[in-house]
């Protein structure tokens, strides 16, 4: 490293990724903006991927913080949808041919009905275009190819599922459904019984869910059809869009604005699990990867941490605390 280049980051940025741009590109924006800001050479990876027609929080860890993005990919995700009721397209979502339509509109009291029956452990069968491997080969390549592809139901939790008005605590949100004619409230049992043409819903699911399938056969229950036309991803883990920047605000990076005001700290992923403080000695005990006895604390995973420096992830069971994951981090005095 040339004296001239700054030190390589650990931590997180939060991506609000737009629409078109894949994750992997939004990675190579990443590196590109650190190289151009003057930056040491930087390991850098996503926690979680989001195809290009959705947008939204996009967790990049850069440095020692890529050690947790395997955690990233396995927490919880809560997305905001919409629902085009009438037509299934051969994606789910806008960029397939229409496949199939349907007349019926679902009416609004039987959509907020519905939500409650596609809450809790369900089974859903992952779209055919889709990166799984069916016999060594993506499930989209088989598809592009013209076959007829079948796809093995999975198990998955959706924790939650509601209108986005809401969960947004009374907050407008534009577009939440469209009627026929007006806006009613879905849960007024005096309201006219109205039709709707699509729907905005929040769901909070757990990893391996697809929020294509669950909107096809939410559509199906409802006896119609329908795709995804608007998906994007509120949080991710503990990241929330409050805490995402803009691909503008990437940019400035490369061009010189400091980057520790964007930079979240790599505990910043681990803001679930509790600290395990450490003195000196057995903080390098931990670097050097000993077991810790005698601990007077609680059975499970912690982050051990030397003052404000993450040192790394434990696992204590019976008094014992074992490394399952080492940071190098430099101490605040170094």
């Amino acid at each position: 490293m040339t004296a001239s280049r700054k030190p390589a980051p650990h931590g997180w940025l939060i991506l609000d990724k737009p629409r078109g741009l894949g994750s992997t590109q939004a990675v190579a924006a990443v590196k590109r903006n650190l190289r151009e800001g003057g930056y040491a050479k930087t390991k850098v990876g996503h926690g979680g991927t989001l195809d290009p027609l959705a947008e939204g929080v996009l967790p990049i860890a850069l440095g020692e913080a890529t050690k947790l993005a395997g955690r990233m990919l396995d927490a919880s995700k809560i997305y905001e949808f919409a629902i085009q009721f009438g037509e299934e397209t051969a994606t789910l979502d806008t960029e397939g041919e229409v496949i199939e339509r349907s007349d019926r509109r679902p009416p609004m009291v039987a959509v907020a009905a519905v939500l409650e029956h596609f809450t809790g452990e369900i089974e859903q069968a992952p779209p055919a275009y889709s990166a799984i491997k069916i016999d060594g080969k993506r499930a989209y390549d088989r598809a592009r190819a013209g076959e007829d592809v079948e796809m093995k139901t999975r198990r998955v939790t959706i924790h939650s599922l509601s209108l986005a008005s809401t969960y947004r605590e009374g907050r407008e949100i534009e577009s939440t459904f469209q009627t026929t004619s007006g806006r009613p409230d879905p849960y007024d049992p005096s309201a006219p019984l109205e039709l709707a043409d699509a729907v905005t819903l929040i769901a909070h699911v757990s990893k391996g869910t697809y929020i294509r399938s669950l909107a096809r056969d939410i559509a199906r229950a409802l006896g119609t059809l329908g795709h995804v036309t608007y998906l994007r991803r509120i949080k991710a883990g503990p990241f929330r869009e409050e805490q995402a920047i803009s691909l503008d605000k990437l940019n400035e990076i490369g061009k010189g604005a400091p980057l520790q005001d964007l930079l979240l700290p790599l505990e910043a992923g681990l803001d679930d699990i509790p600290a395990l403080q450490l003195d000196s000695v057995s903080a390098q005990a931990v670097r050097q990867g000993r077991v810790l006895t005698e601990m007077p604390h609680s059975d499970g995973l912690y982050c051990a941490m030397l003052d404000c420096v993450p040192v790394a992830l434990m696992e204590l069971n019976a008094g014992t605390a074992k490394v399952v994951r080492g940071f190098n981090l430099p101490d605040v005095a170094e």
